[in-house]
């Protein structure tokens, strides 16, 4: 399969051992820094990176400090030195947490100062993607808890490795999906695993949105971005190894996503919400086949990124998801997860809860569009005020509680990334691939997939299910054939295999 082209790609089919192995092996506590703390106790913040996103992060810490509750924020990192009109960047996020933008042991450009302090106990990660995991692992190692926005990494063995690091550490890890402080897909997921809907079969997601100016144009370019108010070499970390050198330039740094030395685009940016609510739902984490599809049809402005794409994910499970987006049409394709007896269908909004419609099983197919998907069982949890509030809350009291099941911990987050970054791929080199999770390797696929099923339906075999399964493995996933089905078979010799006795 052909490399990516960048340094800071390298390692894309290759690991460096088993996952697997290497999570069971080295599940070690590390030593924390001082003692676990209290219920009372100050949690210490740093901010690394302090963009757009991280201003409600650094919005939630300072509410939560005026609550009196015990948390506080004492470091800020960001490579570009800021502006007061924007409201983001280094000196005016350190004035919003009230520090001194004069000392440089709490407002810097170099994060690493900020790690090597024992009177701060976890960190926000909010930089761009091609910095995630460099910064989660030094994180850990340096015993902090994380707080890492979406998406956890920019490539799957960064996020192979940022998982074996928070399993070794022992430390708190949370990716900043906000979906996921909706109860709706856990919920969703217990009449899944009661068998409520039957045998799973697919599901399907979409984040359509439309611009005039172009996706992530919109994050303003001003005259102040130049090379002497912004580490350049910092932001690229091409001496880590994390994207090639090239000359400074305003769009690259303040529009990255639209460039695949820094991001991917909609699939990282807008896949990964969608996907891992989905799978959480379904019960599926890693696929074991990838296709990915699309182009750049409209967006003609420079970017690397498409504007259409389309990813299909088969896990073996024996199931499918489908995520869809366009940047330039905003109309949803829908969430709904379909299974053999039933289908749950999720309102646009998270207060319209779910629907779960039962299917009506005759003999014969109904014809296309006659069956809309309508009425059904009505479902609607209590929703969060607010969900990035919702995500902090219960990350702070995972911290405190010494408790790693945070609402998207590490393992579900390296499962996003690795069914988008396979679609990444996919369309960028044409190829549908296969996933290893056993070793988190990638490789081009193959006819196996297709022979595995036709295979099992040689045999008759029963139905794989998603995690969690709890009833009859038959209920609602097997197939009740008309009588005249006896009459099928191979005639060998001539005899009818009918009429064998």
């Amino acid at each position: 399969m052909t490399p990516r082209k960048g340094i800071h790609r390298r390692g894309f089919l290759s690991t460096t051992g088993a996952a697997g192995a290497a999570l069971a092996a080295s599940s070690y506590p590390h030593p924390a820094i001082g003692k676990i703390l209290g219920a009372n106790e100050k949690l210490n913040f740093a901010i690394l990176g302090a963009g757009g996103r991280m201003q409600a992060h650094i919005g939630v810490l300072l509410d939560m400090k005026k609550e009196g509750q015990a948390v506080d924020i004492l470091g800020v990192n960001d490579v570009w030195d800021g502006n007061d009109q924007v409201g983001r960047g280094l000196y005016p996020s350190a004035k919003k947490c009230g520090l001194n933008p004069d000392d440089k042991a709490s407002v810097t450009k170099d994060y690493r100062r900020l790690l090597d302090r024992n009177d701060i106990h976890a960190v926000v990660v909010a930089t761009p993607d091609h910095w995630h995991a460099k910064q989660c692992i030094d994180a850990l190692e340096a015993g902090k808890h994380v707080y890492c926005e979406k998406p956890m990494t920019h490539t799957i063995d960064e996020a192979r490795r940022v998982a074996e690091t928070v399993e070794r550490t022992g430390k708190i890890f949370t990716v900043g999906v906000q979906s996921t402080a909706d109860p709706r897909w856990k919920m969703a997921h217990e009449l899944i695993t009661s068998g409520k809907i039957g045998k799973v079969m697919q599901g399907q997601t979409s984040y359509y949105r439309n611009s005039n100016m172009g996706q992530w144009r919109y994050y303003p370019l001003t005259e102040d971005m130049n090379p002497t108010t912004v580490d350049w070499k910092m932001f690229l970390g091409t001496e880590f190894g994390l994207a090639p050198d090239q000359p400074f330039d305003r769009a690259r740094y303040a529009q990255w996503r639209c460039y695949w030395d820094f991001g991917g685009g909609m699939y990282t940016d807008l896949f990964v919400h969608q996907l891992t609510h989905l799978i959480q739902a379904m019960g599926v984490r890693f696929p074991r086949r990838v296709v990915g599809a699309g182009g750049l049809y409209l967006e003609y402005d420079g970017r690397d990124v498409p504007d259409v794409a389309t990813v299909v994910a088969d896990y073996d499970e024996g199931c499918q998801i489908i995520i869809s987006a366009t940047m330039c049409n905003d109309v949803q394709l829908g969430e709904i997860i379909r299974g053999h007896t039933g289908t749950i269908l999720f309102g646009g909004n998270p207060n319209d809860g779910f629907r779960v419609v039962p299917q009506r099983i005759e003999g014969r197919p109904a014809p296309p569009g006659a069956n809309r998907g309508e009425g059904g069982e009505v479902v609607k949890p209590d929703q969060p005020r607010d969900d990035t509030r919702a995500l902090w809350d219960h990350f702070i009291q995972c911290i405190r509680s010494d408790n790693p099941e945070t609402l998207c911990p590490a393992r579900l987050g390296y499962a996003a990334i690795a069914t988008v970054n396979m679609g990444v791929d996919s369309y960028r080199f044409g190829k549908a691939l296969y996933f290893d999770q056993a070793t988190g390797q990638v490789s081009q696929a193959d006819s196996g997939w297709a022979a595995r099923w036709e295979e099992r339906s040689k045999l008759r075999g029963l139905p794989n299910h998603v995690m969690g399964w709890r009833v009859d493995p038959r209920e609602g996933s097997t197939l009740t054939p008309p009588d005249y089905q006896k009459l099928e078979g191979p005639w060998i010799n001539g005899i009818d295999p009918a009429k064998k006795a």
